[in-house]
């Protein structure tokens, strides 16, 4: 692994730092890089001249995308179109993040052949940026991944510890099911699918659960409500479970979830 040289997008994001544990000795960019600047990724990746390229920059505020859809498209759909152009022109594999939300939720479960149709803005700007890959490339891996939760940044595990000390009751919706992935499990799998065919490859933590049951893990004074009593800007699918059809299955969510609340312990 150190002998292919590396260049990671969004480095100092939540999955982004945990990609650096796995390539040490990677080229790391965050928003030094406009990635929606076509010029500017060109010559990133041209002078840089790497074997692999992992993007893990997005914009993935589900409800901020419905209010900025513009943004939403050029970060996550169009930009994808210039880094896969480059990698091509370059000769550099390129592993890009997608999501669960390119499906609408209307099968319980989803593997990576099966037709996407996004419900959200996200989802749709997502499902773009696949379809921009594979135009412009043939050397991708696009990973599809869900509810990711990690040590550096900001998610569904920090905002129940928060919410749990601010107020007696916690309302989680239970009527939305998927597959929590923590970034740390995510990062470890990357070499493996960077080792298998070209193509789309699911990786979640193994088992399903709703946000509801989610939460009851990590907090106590947790109590369940629906969709519609708790509404938000951006329509959620159902059910988003991705199998992984091609892989090993990641450890069991809760055992994840147990290292991170661990590891959070140790360090606060």
């Amino acid at each position: 692994m150190a002998a292919i040289k590396t260049v990671i997008f969004g480095a100092y994001g939540m999955l982004g730092h945990d990609l650096q544990t796995v390539y040490p000795g990677a080229v790391l960019r965050g928003h030094e890089l406009d990635i929606t600047d076509e010029r500017a990724v060109g010559a990133c990746i041209r002078d840089l001249s790497p074997d692999l390229v992992v993007n893990a920059a997005a914009y993935t505020d589900v409800d901020g995308c419905e209010d900025n859809r513009d943004l939403a498209f050029a970060v996550n759909g169009e930009a994808l179109a210039y880094i896969a152009s480059a990698c091509s022109d370059a000769g550099a594999t390129l592993v890009h993040y997608s999501t669960d939300y390119v499906f609408d939720g209307s099968k319980r479960e989803y593997i990576e052949s099966d037709t996407p149709a996004p419900i959200n803005v996200y989802g749709a700007s997502k499902l773009l940026g696949e379809q921009n890959i594979v135009k412009n490339t043939g050397d991708y891996r696009i990973i599809r991944t869900s509810w990711l939760f990690g040590r550096h940044g900001k998610n569904f595990v920090e905002t129940m510890l928060h919410l749990s000390k601010q107020m007696d009751q916690v309302r989680v919706v239970n009527d939305q099911v998927g597959k929590p992935t923590y970034t740390v499990d995510l990062a470890r799998k990357t070499p493996e699918i960077v080792g298998l065919e070209p193509g789309i490859y699911h990786v979640t933590n193994d088992g399903v659960c709703s946000w509801y049951d989610f939460a009851r893990a990590i907090i106590e004074n947790v109590v369940p409500c629906s969709s519609a009593e708790f509404p938000r800007k951006a329509k959620r699918p159902a059910y988003s479970v991705l199998a992984n059809t091609k892989t090993a299955p990641l450890r069991h969510w809760s055992d994840a979830l147990a290292d991170y609340l661990n590891a959070k312990g140790e360090s606060d």
